[in-house]
């Protein structure tokens, strides 16, 4: 049976997943809360005042940045400098998907795959992805001949729904559907578990279109802001 999901919790996924089902990784209090940054670059702030955002600055080293994802465009503040700022495109699978094709099985990835999965997503820059990253959920691969090919696993968590992350395959396996299988797999399994699962992607990313075949459909256009602290 499909969990209820308030889908404004969606509007800032994570502030959502640090005070519901993430809430064992927040560190911070009620005005400012992030990631161990060994596991991802995300904060959030409860709202947008200043108040919120010195909370935020001290949760960060001198040399530390955080991501932050929001409805609208952040107002600067002068305790931050603004690193990156981008639009990133949220989509979710809120109807059923098709069965994923036949291919290899997947392998359940764990800490003592860690090394390959950092080489593979170094080499293919799927997105922000640490030593501590597998610990937010469910993580699969494929392997061919002994090396890590591809995979994608669960990220965000908040009530209801789940976030499908760092889906990568390497150059060499590339255009043998290992992505949209490992994709399609996670859907499936969430949505079996009742989960709505969810996925952002910059808007010139080309599997866009992939996620639309498996029944991804865009919800709204969010805002990527990367800050660091001002000197």
């Amino acid at each position: 049976m499909a969990t209820v999901v308030n889908m404004s919790a969606l509007d800032r996924p994570v502030w959502s997943a640090l005070t519901t089902g993430d809430r064992r990784f927040a560190e911070g209090g009620s005005l400012a809360l992030r990631f161990p940054p060994d596991i991802a670059p995300f904060g959030a702030t409860v709202d947008a005042s200043p108040g919120a955002f010195g909370a935020l600055r001290e949760l960060l080293s001198p040399e530390g940045r955080v991501a932050l994802v929001t409805l609208d465009k952040l107002k600067p503040y002068p305790s931050f400098e603004v690193v990156r700022e981008a639009p990133i495109i949220q989509m979710v699978a809120d109807a059923e998907t098709p069965a994923p094709a036949v291919g290899p099985a997947p392998i359940v990835l764990g800490s003592g795959d860690v090394p390959d999965m950092l080489r593979l997503t170094q080499q293919t820059n799927p997105g922000p992805f640490g030593p501590r990253t597998h610990e937010l959920g469910h993580y699969i691969g494929i392997r061919i001949d002994g090396a890590l090919a591809a995979m994608a696993g669960e990220r965000m968590r908040l009530d209801g729904c789940v976030e499908i992350s760092a889906v990568c395959v390497s150059p060499d396996h590339r255009g043998k559907g290992y992505a949209a299988f490992l994709v399609a797999w996670l859907v499936r399994k969430l949505q079996g578990e009742g989960a709505m699962p969810f996925l952002h992607a910059f808007p010139d990313n080309p599997a866009i279109a992939l996620y639309g075949r498996l029944g991804f459909t865009t919800r709204e256009t969010l805002r990527l802001t990367v800050l660091a602290r001002a000197p």
